[in-house]
């Protein structure tokens, strides 16, 4: 299908293992199709093209806008609905308690002549939050096509893995499908297909090759990634429309963009600003930690002890590894755990508040590890003190970091400034 090999890059091998899947429209497909894979890997994009490219009925429903069973069944019912009436003129609204009546009420939904004989497709996004609800509601949607007797399929994404979902008591199994991670080349050749009209392809590789080279190490999210694409291109083709450079002199172009790159790393998924005010920024040429007032974290109020972790989770982030216990420790032996309950919940919050960052994978046996995101502005204005002091923190036992095998970083004050 030359339309949606255009459409959907990078993913051949996906889309035809799901064609192969959905098959005929009158033919019974998979009960159940779980499709997993990171962030911005192009799970629910893929699978609504090909649903609409090929014209199946389907409804697509995020679990996150539905946090409740009764919102999440009704939404269903009533998106069915509105598809098996679309030709007779306006439905009326469904309501539905539990999941017995789901089941009742679907079968009454189907018998609809423009559903009938074909397939109908039910996609769950973030399927994860299906976790929390009620214990009866996953097993069974993923025997919905047995319990109906209906040409269903139900399809699943989520960015975790089913082996996360499986419950203790056994279920029906689904047919899982991986998304993996695009690969710089995959990113590459996407990002390029954005191209603006007016500038050629080849002009618009070669920025985003420059792009790649600045963030790929710290950021592989594609809307990141094509968010910072645009708007950093201005700058970059700036020097062509003033008439000082052309399109193939890249050194010129890379000297232009490259102080302007370095300064948008240090707001990569922060969105400290807005995009017309960073435009703004790049046209005056000022620097963001100038400008007063636009920063979201300007104005953060936080607890006193929150402004102690986020400080200490700053000088853990930015200093080696290997002198983390020359630097941060004054005592060996054994740390007593207090009040890690309140110790959790401020790191939450930081959490929460993108002042930390999770790295590494929920999974890992000694415990996550958060990494600080925020700027030494920014802890320079919450600690009121004076810039030289905190560089001097980093040198100095000035305070203790405790890191412990299960998720808190604390800390406390040390009498001894010296090293």
């Amino acid at each position: 299908m030359p339309h949606l090999e255009n459409t959907v890059l990078c993913r051949e091998s996906q889309v035809s293992i799901l064609q192969s899947l959905f098959g005929e429209r009158h033919h019974f497909s998979f009960p159940s199709i779980f499709i997993y894979g990171h962030t911005a890997s192009g799970k629910t994009y893929v699978t609504q093209t090909l649903l609409r490219t090929l014209e199946l009925p389907h409804v697509f429903v995020n679990c996150v806008e539905c946090f409740s069973l009764r919102l999440l069944l009704e939404q269903i019912l009533n998106k069915l609905n509105h598809l098996s009436s679309s030709e007779g003129g306006c439905s009326t609204q469904i309501t539905c308690e539990t999941f017995n009546d789901f089941v009742r009420l679907f079968k009454q939904v189907t018998k609809a002549e423009s559903l009938k004989d074909q397939t109908v497709y039910i996609v769950l996004d973030k399927a994860e939050y299906l976790r929390d609800m009620e214990a009866n509601l996953l097993p069974g949607f993923l025997r919905l096509q047995e319990l109906t007797d209906r040409n269903v399929t139900v399809l699943f994404l989520s960015e975790i893995v089913w082996e996360k979902f499986r419950p203790n008591t056994g279920c029906f199994e689904p047919f899982v499908l991986y998304f993996p991670d695009y690969s710089i080349g995959n990113l590459q050749k996407i990002l390029s297909h954005d191209h603006p009209p007016e500038y050629s392809a080849d002009f618009y590789a070669a920025y985003i090759n420059i792009l790649l080279g600045v963030f790929y190490t710290v950021c592989r999210d594609l809307k990141e990634l094509r968010h910072l694409a645009v708007l950093n291109f201005p700058k970059y083709c700036e020097p062509v429309v003033k008439g000082e450079a052309n399109e193939r002199d890249t050194r010129k172009l890379w000297r232009n963009i490259e102080p302007h790159l370095k300064r948008a790393m240090q707001t990569v998924y922060l969105r400290e600003i807005s995009s017309s005010q960073w435009e703004k920024l790049q046209k005056d040429d000022i620097d963001p930690a100038q400008l007063k007032g636009l920063s979201a974290y300007t104005h953060v109020e936080l607890p006193y002890y929150s402004k102690f972790i986020l400080i200490a989770a700053y000088l853990a982030s930015y200093n080696p590894a290997r002198t983390d216990k020359r630097f941060f420790l004054k005592h060996h032996g054994k740390i007593k755990k207090t009040n890690f309950l309140k110790k959790h919940e401020k790191i939450t919050s930081l959490v929460t508040l993108q002042l930390l960052t999770l790295v590494g994978h929920d999974d890992q046996l000694d415990g996550p590890k958060y990494k600080c995101t925020v700027s030494l502005d920014f802890i320079r204005a919450i600690a009121r003190i004076p810039t030289g002091h905190l560089y001097g923190w980093t040198c100095n036992r000035q305070f203790t970091i405790i890191i412990s095998n299960a998720d808190m970083v604390w800390m406390k004050k040390m009498n001894s400034l010296s090293c």
